[in-house]
């Protein structure tokens, strides 16, 4: 199975910069989606350029990182900052202004807001371009297992993002695997409880992090009548054969997360310090040069 998603005809050869296009017609490409013969595989950027460049690799749709876009502002992620949201919807209107395949914003649990600021922040989004929204459960500032919101407030976010911005693809995020010591040792039942009320209330997605058992994500897949987005995990093997498997057993959506950006991360410094050690390679090794984008290149995304 091929790990890039074809794109559709809406957009450029690149994905990148050109005719701005019908959002409506992404929009609803975005929803198919999560319905075709493949999962949905969907890298996160965290500005415009790590968007366009992912879009002109050819992946049929990108997502944003909220860690990705809060750390780079100097602040954590999951904390409700305003600075963050202010710098979430700036960076959705600009991708809304350059990529011609669909996007979706991860605006962690509505930035710490009630229903009609969340309504409002999705509408901003849709407004801008976005295809969808994820939105999650998990309080700010939780430890281990930690507090989750209550699942019929989170569903009152939830109607509003789509009493505010119907058409969004709304992605909602279960928590109840997440940061917690053993995944394995979470009961089921919360989760589909959770899901139950979170598509009554409008979500057209379900996403549950921190589950990679493949018992567990059939169970969830059987019980979900909905789209499942599990975040990738690559495991002790590189991850050989993991979209094909996790296709298997029924996954719509494979998010990438915050792995992008903290692997580019890792890559700079890695680079840094061969530079230091005055021993780059021009090749492909680590602190290698090869596939590294020209100054015209990256200039050429942000056109």
């Amino acid at each position: 199975m091929s790990a890039v998603n074809t794109g559709t005809d809406a957009t450029t050869d690149t994905g990148t910069t050109g005719t701005r296009p019908d959002r409506t017609h992404l929009t609803s490409t975005f929803h198919a989606l999560h319905h075709a013969d493949e999962p949905l595989l969907l890298p996160n950027a965290w500005d415009a350029a790590s968007a366009a460049a992912l879009a002109a690799a050819g992946f049929a749709a990108i997502g944003t990182t909220s860690l990705g876009v809060a750390a780079a502002l100097g602040a954590p992620d999951g904390q409700g900052s305003a600075r963050v949201r202010d710098a979430t919807v700036a960076l959705a209107r600009r991708l809304g202004s350059r990529l011609t395949c669909p996007y979706t914003v991860d605006i962690e649990g509505g930035f710490g807001c009630g229903p009609k600021e969340v309504g409002a922040l999705a509408r901003q989004l849709a407004e801008s371009g976005a295809s969808g929204l994820n939105l999650e459960d998990g309080l700010p500032g939780r430890t281990g297992d930690g507090p989750l919101v209550a699942a019929a407030r989170q569903a009152e976010l939830i109607r509003a993002v789509k009493e505010s911005a119907p058409g969004l693809y709304v992605n909602a995020r279960i928590d109840t695997h997440w940061l917690v010591d053993d995944a394995a040792t979470r009961p089921l039942d919360e989760t589909l409880a959770r899901a139950e009320t979170y598509l009554a209330a409008g979500a057209d997605g379900i996403f549950v992090p921190g589950v990679a058992d493949e018992q567990v994500i059939g169970t969830l897949v059987a019980g979900i009548p909905a789209p499942l987005n599990v975040l990738y995990t690559p495991g002790p093997d590189g991850g050989r054969g993991r979209l094909a498997r996790l296709a298997e057993l029924g996954v719509r959506r494979v998010s990438t997360g915050s792995l992008l950006f903290r692997s580019a991360l890792h890559a700079a410094v890695t680079l840094a310090e061969s530079v230091r050690a005055d021993g780059v390679d021009g090749g492909g090794g680590p602190g290698g040069l090869a596939g590294v984008p020209g100054y015209g290149e990256v200039q050429r995304l942000a056109e």
